[in-house]
């Protein structure tokens, strides 16, 4: 009987331990508004390449001429490597463009869905929203 239980304790550990990364992990929907689209203009301030999702910072001038500091979730670091970015793309000061939408919340923080560079490149960051890049391609 105790080598059952044991047995079953382990088990149980080991789908925990599993299921864990999926609890950490969220769906679009659970944080970003997809009636809520936003464009950002701005200089990127930091570029973090950090699993499961890259984020891009960056600083938003204002109407008022105030500058507010956005987050944008990307893909992880491979998507975003497979779509065209490199280390280089997102350095300090760069002006860029971001397409996505704003979080739920209302907070800083959008999911991104493509960032235009000031000599028009355009790429596809490869987030978690329910744009395809094609579909994002045809709104514009």
């Amino acid at each position: 009987m105790k080598k059952t239980l044991w047995a079953v304790s382990i088990c149980a550990g080991l789908l925990v331990a599993a299921s864990a990364p999926a609890w950490a992990h969220h769906a679009f929907q659970a944080e970003f508004d997809q009636r809520k689209p936003i464009k950002l203009e701005g200089k990127v301030t930091d570029m973090e390449w950090i699993n499961p999702h890259a984020w891009i910072h960056i600083d938003v001038k204002n109407p008022d001429g105030t500058v507010t500091n956005w987050m944008v979730e990307c893909g992880s670091p491979n998507i975003m490597l497979r779509r065209g970015f490199t280390k280089r793309s997102l350095e300090t000061g760069t002006d860029i463009v971001v397409q996505g939408y704003q979080a739920k919340n209302g907070s800083l923080r959008a999911n991104g869905s493509s960032v235009t560079f000031a000599d028009g490149k355009k790429l596809f960051v490869g987030g978690s929203n329910p744009d395809l890049p094609e579909n994002d391609q045809k709104k514009q």
